[in-house]
């Protein structure tokens, strides 16, 4: 072998993974602003509520109910964001809670809605739903469809909003990495339904959004989707990574 090729290949492959690591925040900062998101204002004492399905819930301990508590946050990017938030902000008190429970849908998210939301009285909520709604049409027989989802998302907020009618409001896009174990051509173009619809969602009512199909997208152009993903749904630690950065960027 050619001591200057190995060289070469070296610095070339070094280089490249370099770029890589600088380039994908970057990347990501500005997918985010061409979505042009709107930004919640964190406040002193807010309390705040990630709510969802297993990519929220993650491993959190369901027996744990105090706030700022590493068992009850979870293994997922809610802690990543919660020790973000935590490190930014010493000074305003921050108490952060997980609620996500694995499998839910919108309609289930209500089902425990004055239990593991109302009665918390949150000020920042972040609710992310909606790839189970359409994934388990697929594999689990429900029959729900996009305007079961946009219907039962609808009444969850306006419920909310009447408990709560100060509360500032994070919508967080489903995503799916298509090509890694249960993602494929099936979910096209349905899928993307539901992405739009949260969308939508997120703009009637005036909150923030965060663009994670677009993170997780910009992510591709520096590593392969088995690389951010475990199944194309559920991230890897390098996609809860990104997903809790991406979050970061909608608030302030």
């Amino acid at each position: 072998m050619n001591p200057k090729n190995t060289r070469r290949n070296f610095i070339k492959n070094t280089a490249v993974g370099t770029i890589a690591a600088l380039a994908l925040p970057e990347l990501v900062s500005a997918a985010l602003v061409k979505e042009n998101i709107k930004k919640v204002h964190l406040d002193k004492d807010d309390v705040i509520l990630f709510q969802g399905d297993s990519i929220t819930d993650w491993g959190r301990d369901h027996s744990k109910s105090t706030p700022n508590n590493t068992s009850a946050l979870g293994n997922g990017y809610v802690i990543f964001a919660a020790g973000h938030l935590l490190l930014e902000h010493p000074d305003k008190n921050l108490q952060i809670y997980n609620k996500g429970i694995s499998g839910n849908k919108v309609y289930q998210l209500a089902e425990r809605w004055d239990a593991d939301c109302l009665a918390l009285k949150p000020n920042v909520l972040s609710i992310h739903i909606g790839v189970n709604d359409f994934w388990h049409t697929l594999t689990s027989g429900y029959t729900g469809t996009i305007e079961t989802y946009i219907t039962d998302y609808h009444k969850l907020i306006d419920r909310t909003k009447q408990a709560l009618p100060n509360i500032k409001l994070v919508i967080c896009e489903p995503f799916a990495t298509k090509g890694v174990k249960a993602v494929d051509e099936k979910w096209y173009p349905t899928f993307d339904l539901f992405r739009k619809a949260a969308r939508d969602i997120a703009n009637e009512y005036n909150a923030a959004f965060v663009p994670y199909q677009s993170a997780f997208d910009q992510a591709l152009k520096v590593a392969p989707a088995a690389y951010w993903s475990l199944d194309g749904v559920h991230p890897s630690i390098a996609g809860e990574a990104l997903m809790a950065k991406t979050w970061m960027e909608a608030v302030r």
